[in-house]
């Protein structure tokens, strides 16, 4: 049996592996990071996009095709026809025709077979996935290695998110296309472990996937609280909200904020960074149609270190998301002493605390509440400052990577142990 102390070799599975493309890409950087500083040999296995360069990990790009989304048109005149017939190939291109999301059933076959080649050359020691859920996840149970995998909330929860608004009957069809729920199920229950980013996240998991509570554990995501941090000589924007999100995703609540910012007077006005896909939802449109031109700015994707300046010359940061998993944007504000305005969904009140001295809660989907506690805020800026700094201890001691990699590695452990 391996000492507490010996060295793991640790096979990471991303389907998308890029930072900049979601908290997946986020989640598999620092954790491959912190996991090698920690005398552990870390393989990342990640489909496009590719995460950055880690140092200490070995990084193996699997090639997928992101078909979904695209017209056949322009497939086929990016694509030869030659390239399309390979089964996966093919099975990616014919599913998303008819509106299945193909890319994480693809990547997870495909792994499959890639770490079937690299296990002649590595001995692993562990399988952790993230947020795959693929069949092909099965089928590496006969590779006779513990398999992990991280769920940051059940799809279920978008699906009805989704079915919340009104939608045609086209819609709908293509919603119970999209989310491959019975397929995350199966593979789910059929895990060693299941790691989740906080216990609103095991709750739902345990009700939407039926998996037990005996095989879930909970381990906080980390926040690199060196580049989310104050910076002193950037002044304060009076007034200043800042959002951070995804318009087009329906969770994020976005719709409520805008309402809000439509009741709000005096100097109130928003910073939204949205990280979405402009050809589904424009926040341009949004602001436009809701006559909200003045009072709110659209900025797009920015980089690391604009995002930073915009938090912190801003008086407040909101989430008014219906639900999440972790919440990264609210711990990204926190680290920059910003105190936050969000709603009692998911995780939320786990990551911003419930006491009142980081932020305040009020319940989702409610405009006037949103917005009444957004002017108690910056109407009270000293009170901002004093919350903010709060907001910044909180989360240096209990959002730490560095940490989360070391409760993982006692996961790990756990299992080999298990399994000696």
């Amino acid at each position: 049996m391996r000492s507490e102390s010996y060295p793991l070799t640790i096979c990471l599975l991303t389907y998308r592996g890029n930072p900049f493309c979601g908290g997946q890409g986020v989640y598999v950087y620092y954790l491959a990071k912190e996991l090698s500083r920690l005398g552990h040999k870390v393989h990342v296995i990640s489909g496009p996009p590719y995460p950055l360069p880690m140092d200490g990990v070995e990084l193996h790009e699997i090639k997928s095709h992101i078909f979904f989304g695209y017209s056949s048109s322009q497939i086929l005149r990016e694509k030869s026809l030659r390239e399309l017939v390979p089964p996966l190939n093919f099975y990616e291109y014919a599913s998303s025709r008819i509106g299945v999301f193909p890319e994480i059933r693809a990547f997870s076959f495909r792994a499959y077979y890639y770490i079937h080649g690299l296990m002649r050359k590595e001995r692993l020691d562990i399988i952790h996935d993230n947020q795959c859920l693929g069949y092909g996840l099965l089928l590496m149970k006969s590779f006779g290695i513990p398999l992990v995998a991280t769920i940051h909330h059940p799809l279920t929860i978008d699906r009805r998110t989704w079915f919340e608004t009104k939608a045609g009957l086209r819609q709908k069809i293509r919603m119970l296309l999209y989310y491959p729920l019975v397929m995350q199920g199966i593979v789910a229950r059929r895990m060693d472990r299941i790691v989740t980013v906080s216990e609103d996240a095991s709750r739902q998991i345990q009700r939407d996937f039926g998996v037990s509570r005996e095989r879930i554990r909970v381990v906080y995501n980390g926040l690199d609280s060196e580049a989310f941090r104050p910076v002193p000589e950037q002044r304060k924007v009076p007034g200043r909200i800042i959002f951070v999100g995804n318009v087009a995703d329906r969770k994020k609540g976005v719709l409520y904020l805008l309402e809000a910012m439509a009741r709000m007077r005096g100097d109130a006005h928003l910073v939204l960074v949205d990280g979405g896909t402009p050809a589904r939802i424009s926040a341009h449109d949004l602001v436009e149609n809701m006559g909200l031109a003045e009072k709110v700015v659209v900025t797009g994707k920015i980089d690391r270190e604009e995002l930073v300046r915009l938090y912190c010359s801003s008086q407040v940061a909101v989430v008014p998301s219906l639900y999440e998993g972790f919440g990264f944007p609210a711990a990204e504000a926190m680290a920059c002493e910003l105190p936050v305005v969000g709603t009692r969904a998911g995780a939320l009140p786990e990551v911003i605390g419930e006491d009142g001295s980081c932020g305040l809660l009020v319940p989702p989907r409610d405009p006037e509440a949103l917005a009444r506690a957004l002017e108690e805020l910056i109407s009270h800026p000293e009170r901002c400052i004093s919350m903010g700094k709060a907001a910044r201890r909180r989360v240096i001691q209990l959002f730490s990577w560095k940490r989360a990699a070391e409760q993982l590695v006692k996961i790990y452990e756990e299992l080999l142990r298990a399994n000696n």
